[in-house]
């Protein structure tokens, strides 16, 4: 008994931080909530324009960097038959 005392006072503490932490969590979302109404920043459009073409550049320069995998007519190939097998046996099972 003496153990689950201990225990149940544990719990009892963590609870009292846990709901301290949220009353912080809260406090925070009010303070910043007030900045606007969804949350964000008044941006003008051309600023806007700007942050989404520097973000295009970026995918753009990504995607140049990487290079397309391709599989070579041999491996389709080889994918394909190995993919009829697979079906032709599932159909096999069926039909016995």
């Amino acid at each position: 008994m003496k153990h689950m005392s201990a225990v149940v006072q544990q719990l009892k503490k963590e609870r009292e931080r846990a709901q301290n932490q949220v009353e912080r969590i809260e406090a925070a979302l009010t303070a910043l909530g007030s900045v606007s109404s969804n949350g964000a920043s008044r941006m003008s459009a051309a600023a806007r324009r700007r942050i989404s073409l520097a973000q295009k550049a970026r995918w753009a320069k990504q995607k140049a960097t990487t290079p397309k995998r391709t599989i070579s007519a041999a491996g389709r190939r080889r994918i394909a038959a190995a993919q009829k097998a697979r079906w032709a046996k599932v159909k096999s099972k069926k039909a016995a």
